[in-house]
Order: C-alpha cells, then sequence, then structure tokens
C-alpha cells in the first residue's frame, strides 16, 4: 500500500522534453530502465569502487556496488511504502558521475578542474542523464521525470543554502533550464537510496578487506555491531568454518543496519506525520536516517575502514599512481584536444573559451574505465607499466 508520503508517478512532475506515457510501465519505471540500458552504467563494471579494477575478480567494482545499494533501496523502500522504482532509479544512477579510480580519480580530476569550476561526481551524474548519453532521436541524456533527477542531485541533502559551497557548474547549468529546487530535501526515495549506499559500502568494504587481508576476522569481531553478530553465530554453529562464518557474521550486520533506518524512519515519521511528499521535501531534515546509538557504532567502524583499508600501505601506493595518471592524461588532451574521439570533435570546435574545453575534457576522462585511463595513459604518456607492478 503506498504512504501518503510516497512518490507517486502519476503525479510526476514530468520530463523536460513532454513524451507519451507507457501503456506497460509506469513513469518511475521507464527512468530505471533507462538508466539500466545507458553507456555509463554498463562503464561501472570496469570502474573502481576501492581496489583498482585490475586487482582482483572478487572485489567489488562500481556496477556490483550499484546493484547492492539498488537491492537495499528497494527494500526499504517497499517496506515502508515507498515507490520502490523511483528508489531504485536513484541508486541505480549515483554513481554515474564517478571518474576512473574511484574518490581518487574524483580528488585529482577536481583538483586540476579547480581553474574551471571544479568537478563533483554526483553533479557529474546529472550531467550525464541530461546531456551526455546522445542515443535518443527527440533529446539529449535521458530525458528522466523530474523527481528522478532530484534524487539524483540531492539524495545526500540540500545543495543549496548560506552554509553550502557553490553550486557545481554541471548541476547550476541544469538547474538554470529546470528548477530541481536544491534548497530543499528530496522525497523519501532519494533518502532510502542514500542510506542504502551506506549500508551497502559499510557491508561491503569490510567483506573486501577481509579478501584482501588487511584486516583480520578476529579484529572486526570487537567492533561494535559485528560482535554481536559474531557471537550469534558462534552459538548457533560452532566450529563452522571460517569463510561460512564470515559471510554469516556480516549479512546478520547487513540485516541489523537495514531494520534500524526503517525503524528510525517509521519513528521520525510518525514524530512529522507528513501528508504529502511536499511536506517531506520541506521538513528540514533527512528524515531517513539509522539511530543515534547504531549511527555512533558506524562511526567506529568507519574509522576502523579508515586505518586500516583506505589508508593502508598497498591502497595508498595505488592512489598515488593513479593519481598520475589523471594528472597526465589531462594537460596531453588540453594541450591537443585532437586526441579525443572523432565524435567529440564537433564539441570541441564549438567550445567558446578554455574553460568550455576543460569541461569537455573533464566529460571525457570521467567517463573512462579503469582499464581504458590505462590503456590511454600507455598510449600518449608511455605510462602504466609502473601501475601494474604495485605489489598486490
Amino acid at each position: 500500500m503506498r504512504a501518503p508520503y510516497a512518490s507517486d508517478p502519476a503525479k510526476s512532475r514530468g520530463r523536460r522534453t513532454p513524451e507519451p506515457e507507457s501503456a506497460l510501465r509506469s513513469a518511475f519505471q521507464r527512468d530505471r530502465d533507462r538508466i539500466i540500458h545507458a553507456s555509463a552504467f554498463r562503464r561501472l563494471k570496469h570502474k573502481t569502487q576501492v581496489f583498482v579494477e585490475h586487482e582482483g575478480d572478487y572485489f567489488r567494482t562500481r556496477l556490483t556496488h550499484t546493484l547492492e545499494v539498488a537491492q537495499v533501496a528497494r527494500t526499504i523502500a517497499r517496506a515502508m511504502g515507498l515507490d520502490f522504482d523511483l528508489a531504485e532509479a536513484v541508486a541505480l544512477a549515483h554513481d554515474l558521475g564517478h571518474t576512473p579510480f574511484g574518490h581518487t580519480g574524483e580528488d585529482a580530476l577536481d583538483a586540476l578542474m579547480a581553474p574551471y569550476g571544479g568537478f563533483d561526481h554526483n553533479a557529474q551524474a546529472v550531467r550525464i542523464v541530461t546531456r551526455l548519453e546522445r542515443h535518443y532521436a527527440g533529446f539529449d541524456g535521458l530525458n528522466l521525470t523530474w523527481e528522478t533527477l532530484e534524487g539524483i542531485a540531492k539524495h545526500n541533502g540540500p545543495v543549496l543554502g548560506p552554509d553550502k559551497p557553490p553550486l557545481p557548474y554541471a548541476l547550476a547549468d541544469y538547474d538554470a533550464e529546470q528548477d530541481l529546487e536544491l534548497h530543499d530535501h528530496a522525497g523519501l526515495e532519494a533518502q532510502v537510496a542514500a542510506l542504502s549506499d551506506d549500508i551497502a559500502y559499510n557491508h561491503h568494504d569490510l567483506h573486501d578487506g577481509l579478501r584482501a587481508h588487511l584486516f583480520t576476522m578476529d579484529q572486526i569481531a570487537e567492533l561494535p555491531l559485528i560482535d554481536g553478530c559474531v557471537a550469534e553465530v558462534d552459538r548457533l554453529w560452532p566450529g563452522l568454518d571460517s569463510h561460512r562464518r564470515r559471510h554469516e557474521a556480516l549479512r546478520r550486520f547487513f540485516g541489523l543496519l537495514v531494520e534500524d533506518v526503517v525503524a528510525e524512519t517509521r519513528a521520525r515519521l510518525a514524530a512529522l506525520a507528513p501528508g504529502r511528499v511536499e511536506d517531506i521535501r520541506h521538513a528540514g531534515t533527512m528524515m531517513v536516517h539509522f539511530s543515534d546509538p547504531v549511527w555512533a557504532d558506524i562511526r567506529t567502524i568507519r574509522a576502523f575502514l579508515f586505518e586500516r583499508m583506505y589508508r593502508a600501505p598497498r591502497v595508498v601506493e595505488m592512489r598515488a599512481a593513479v593519481t598520475g595518471v589523471i594528472e597526465d592524461l589531462f594537460p596531453l588532451y588540453m594541450n591537443d584536444p585532437a586526441l579525443l574521439p572523432d565524435r567529440w570533435q564537433s564539441d570541441v570546435a564549438a567550445a567558446a573559451d578554455e574553460t568550455a574545453l576543460a569541461r569537455l575534457v573533464a566529460d571525457y576522462i570521467a567517463g573512462m574505465t579503469d582499464r581504458f585511463a590505462l590503456q590511454q595513459h600507455a598510449r600518449l604518456a608511455g605510462g602504466g607499466a609502473g601501475l601494474l607492478a604495485v605489489p598486490r
């Protein structure tokens, strides 16, 4: 049963370019399907989550992470009477704007783009789904509904306000054409997608760190929340082999986070008593959230992961290497735009100034997969061997 404060596809604010409605799918289902069929979505298969894509087949990539986020979002949205197609669409699109090499690549590209407006992966996702995907005859982008675009732009909260940094150019450009109400919160479906992202990476980064031997099961068994999960598994299955023990404990941790978000969010909604989705947007706070005790425990887990995983020597060494790849490629394309593919040359010719060209180069580099960036670096800069030789 649909909650009164859920987004309703039949009452969508529509698409920038009007289209006939589908006889078989709701407006939000069509958004989800268009995202899945987008070129940028397919490229997530070969983009870094934490470990660079070539480091091992068992580690998460942006694509597998995105699918896990979408599964959690759909589960939570369904449990709360929300539109789970919209929650899934936002979840599937939330990382489309990521560069090769994950946050390391984003940091490098943001520094290079500082004279030209910077770079932000959430804003880039909006740019991709409104401009850079060019497959449809009647429009650039995917022509998504207003609600899905809103969710992609501000699933983490308002992006305009007195305490906010300047609006990223990739988002400002589109907002000038269609007001996404960036000073308000997004609907609940987008907020669910944001918390589902937190749940997914807190869970799978522990899995991947264990597989990479960056820490041990005994070490994470001392962490809050996880300690009780491990104890329960040991009580139910004493002597269980290490692989199954790890999986059983972490899936309980995963479930605990989902259940906590649902319970806390229901309590917040009961206190607010919203009657429509606009009440959520104007609530002045995120309604989808962990409880305070669980949030405190998650921060402890995150501190552990930062120390033992994200700042592990082998990860830091790889981050330095891939930063060099981005730092080499950007000036190469800026100094010789003819290196960009033929289908980009009309945009190069139309670039009015250096800033416009830099943004095209950023679009191109941000769209690269890990392996393509390494291939281009090897071809244009003679690099790559040192990166591939980093110990694993």
